[in-house]
């Protein structure tokens, strides 16, 4: 059967509740040594809309060079996604860390460290923008779980960007503070900054980086 398709070979075409669905497939049967061809064929399931009945009728090279390029696709590293749109609504990136309230610190600390709760992250992260000259832009406040159904739909380019972003930040605070520890001079934003980066929920996203990589 002629393999006709749709597979994204971008980030930014796969969202976020489908990447965890194939997470899932993955772990269920990572422990079985015959299931590759069933895992190849979830991967045209959820990622390309082949429902698994029809997936068995087309050839195994072509649904391993299918797979192949959706393996690359979430295999990219990219620079950080300030803004996405879902639906008429855009989506900006918190601008400043250092704004981020008590509430916001807390949702976010405690979400992390696994993918079952990455989209109530991805909530804190990023917020409808309410208004925007340029690149320049304003969110709205935090708003708890209004936002958790809609950020299931977020593409993946932003949460393994965002994710990206705090794995650098972090490393680059820890190479700061060591400097500044041994000249004596830590300054109080940077202990701000690194307060945040540094706690439990952030050192876990840290961690889900170097698993998910």
């Amino acid at each position: 059967m002629k393999l006709k398709i749709n597979v994204p070979n971008d980030l930014s075409e796969i969202k976020l509740s489908d990447y965890v669905k194939y997470l899932k497939v993955i772990e269920a049967n990572q422990n079985d040594e015959y299931s590759e061809a069933f895992v190849h064929e979830k991967a045209l399931e959820i990622f390309c809309g082949i429902p698994l009945l029809e997936s068995v009728k087309y050839k195994m090279s072509d649904v391993r060079k299918v797979v192949a390029i959706i393996t690359e696709t979430l295999n990219n590293k990219p620079d950080l996604v300030r803004t996405f749109k879902l639906g008429d609504t855009e989506f900006g990136f918190i601008p400043k860390l250092d704004d981020m309230t008590f509430g916001e610190y807390v949702d976010l600390d405690s979400n992390l460290g696994g993918w079952d709760n990455m989209y109530k992250v991805m909530a804190v992260l990023y917020r409808p923008i309410k208004q925007k000259v340029g690149d320049k832009y304003i969110i709205e406040e935090y708003r708890g779980d209004v936002y958790y159904d809609a950020m299931l739909h977020t593409p993946m380019d932003a949460v393994i960007s965002s994710m990206l972003f705090f794995y650098n930040l972090g490393r680059e605070l820890s190479i700061a503070m060591t400097k500044y520890l041994e000249e004596g001079k830590l300054e109080d934003s940077m202990l701000s900054q690194t307060s945040i980066i540094n706690g439990d929920g952030i050192r876990a996203y840290k961690h889900l980086l170097d698993l998910t990589l």
